[in-house]
């Protein structure tokens, strides 16, 4: 193994599942695992492009979001993943 590189453990059912997935998509679990680490976003990383959207509105549009402005938002993303069975990672 290289040491750019590392392991993770996960249940027989979930390689098997992954295996398919990869498989289905003509990639690698590797490379599955890979593309889902690079195109979610950590809570940090959401967060941040939160506050250089805000800022952007506020510099360019003269708009200044507030909790309020952003909390439908906010319910419609919580009513979207609850649906979906997953986790959007957004900050609180």
């Amino acid at each position: 193994m290289a040491d750019d590189e590392t392991s993770i453990k996960v249940s027989k059912a979930a390689r098997e599942r992954l295996g398919r997935l990869a498989q289905e998509n003509g990639t690698t679990i590797r490379g599955l695992v890979e593309e889902l680490a690079a195109a979610r976003l950590t809570r940090t990383e959401l967060h941040e492009r939160g506050e250089r959207a805000r800022a952007y509105l506020r510099e360019h549009m003269g708009v200044e979001l507030t909790d309020a402005d952003e909390e439908p938002g906010r319910r419609l993303l919580d009513a979207i993943t609850a649906r979906s069975g997953g986790s959007h990672g957004a900050a609180a």
